[in-house]
């Protein structure tokens, strides 16, 4: 459903999205503010309105899709999933005070009122999605996505590549997968070099601190420890997290 001609829909509908939505934004906080390109390209705006906020829906939808198949880029789906609620409300106001003042030579209060509004939600879906836009390609180019660590930086000095975990295969360099001791995840308790076990698996949480939702308190909380408890309660049996997770697996938990 969220493929085209075999190749995924999210990173093509995107597109429509960092296009259409500043665009239509622009344009309605334009109108709001001059007079004689109100009357020309109010509706203008709106339409190209509509159709970025109705990419937001699709982007959205097809992003989760896509997160389970390759990781979950914690920080673009953040806010990427925030996008559609501020654009959605600000195509209604949108078309509120269009319709309101159409054909008005002066405007009411009211209508003053819901322009501004409208001006300052228009700002918001711009600012917004610069955010995702910036956010997503930092997760396809800037290596911020939610994947594995670079052996140099998850394995020590002079040992095998460990097996990531998500695919149960074994990495071009490693046969088996390397193991660590509680003791040694201890040695991993700072916010830049950040180790945890969570149920019988040892996980390099580094890069994962500061694209955590929730903030990054709430993992460096869990740097050097055995988080299983932690995790399980907060997330246990949920999809996302734990499919983040995997991404970040070094290595099994010694006994």
């Amino acid at each position: 459903m969220y493929d085209v001609f075999g190749l995924p829909l999210h990173p093509l509908v995107v597109h429509a999205v960092v296009v259409l939505l500043p665009l239509g934004a622009l344009g309605m906080i334009a109108c709001v503010l001059i007079a004689p390109l109100r009357r020309r390209y109010a509706g203008l705006a709106l339409l190209i309105l509509l159709a970025g906020s109705a990419s937001t829906l699709v982007a959205a939808a097809s992003g989760q899709v896509l997160a389970e198949k390759v990781g979950t880029p914690a920080a673009h789906m953040a806010w990427g999933e925030l996008l559609p609620r501020v654009a959605i409300p600000t195509l209604v106001l949108s078309a509120v005070w269009y319709f309101l003042q159409r054909g008005k030579e002066r405007q009411s209060v009211l209508i003053k009122v819901l322009g501004a509004l409208t001006a300052v939600a228009s700002a918001a879906s711009v600012v917004l999605t610069v955010l995702v836009g910036h956010s997503g390609a930092t997760a396809v180019w800037g290596g911020s996505t939610a994947a594995s660590p670079s052996p140099s930086a998850a394995a020590p000095s002079g040992s095998a590549t460990p097996t990531a975990r998500s695919t149960g295969t074994a990495s071009p360099s490693a046969s088996t997968t390397k193991s660590y001791t509680l003791d040694q995840v201890k040695q991993h308790k700072t916010a830049t070099d950040c180790w945890a076990a969570v149920n019988g698996g040892v996980y390099n949480l580094t890069d994962w601190v500061s694209q955590h939702p929730g903030g990054a308190d709430r993992i460096t909380a869990l740097c050097g420890t055995d988080a299983s408890a932690a995790f399980n309660r907060q997330h246990g049996g949920q999809d996302r997290p734990e499919s983040a997770l995997t991404r970040f697996y070094i290595g099994d938990l010694a006994a």
